[in-house]
């Protein structure tokens, strides 16, 4: 599904994904992007930042904490500046492509999106080995079945799909310590690609969402040289 004011991209685009066998739905405004939504399942969203009425920013916010929480985004801007950036990638965008882009570009990144989003078999075979564990450290449970964290309070706390990928690879490995490119590797997989630079934003929302200061973190510590350490004692249990 592809959400642009600009019709004009939106076509190029379509038409350009057509020709490598993408199935493309056009929406030029949250609105219309909703009623799709509703009406059809759609794998992968491109979400332009800048719109009228509902900018992108306020949509992947939105949908980030909705039934469509799991669907991937790549966020499109017209701004290249790297706060925008990480802005995208903190409201859960996947990816971000500034324009003008390259259509090559934007196919080879739509892959590597997908690729992350669909499990092979034998990362599905380990989550279903999974299915009945629960993780609980300090007042937080765990719960990868049902994907939810939840807190001291008893409240669930929503997260991306790449928030969720991240966590479940520290939880798995506490206090080890893990390079920026083996949490990428263990998260995403081997078929991350190499211009993917969003770990440390992911990092840096996860740190937000378990309430760790980032000066000097009780949970996911930088270690240097080295990379992260989830640095907490880390319980599990059979659940119920």
């Amino acid at each position: 599904l592809i959400v642009d004011d600009d019709e004009e991209i939106r076509e190029l685009v379509c038409e350009f994904l057509k020709r490598h066998d993408y199935i493309c739905r056009e929406a030029e405004d949250a609105e219309k992007m909703d009623s799709l939504l509703v009406k059809e399942k759609f794998d992968l969203l491109i979400l332009d930042l800048m719109m009228p009425k509902e900018d992108g920013l306020s949509v992947c916010r939105r949908l980030r904490v909705s039934d469509y929480k799991d669907l991937p985004i790549i966020m499109l801007t017209a701004m290249g500046e790297e706060t925008d950036r990480i802005i995208g990638l903190e409201m859960g965008a996947d990816d971000y492509l500034p324009k003008p882009f390259s259509p090559r570009e934007l196919l080879a990144r739509m892959k590597a999106v997908l690729r992350r989003s669909y499990k092979t078999e034998s990362q599905i075979e380990a989550l279903e080995e999974l299915d009945d564990i629960i993780y609980m450290f300090d007042d937080w449970r765990f719960d990868p079945s049902k994907r939810i964290l939840i807190d001291k309070d008893n409240v669930e706390i929503p997260l991306s799909t790449g928030e969720f990928e991240v966590l479940s690879v520290f939880l798995k490995r506490p206090q080890r310590v893990l390079s920026r490119d083996q949490l990428l590797d263990l998260a995403r997989g081997r078929e991350a690609i190499l211009f993917d630079r969003s770990m440390d934003v992911q990092i840096s929302r996860l740190r937000r969402k378990l309430g760790d200061d980032p000066k000097t973190p009780t949970y996911i510590q930088t270690i240097r040289g080295g990379g992260y350490k989830f640095a907490a004692d880390v319980k599990r249990k059979k659940d119920a």
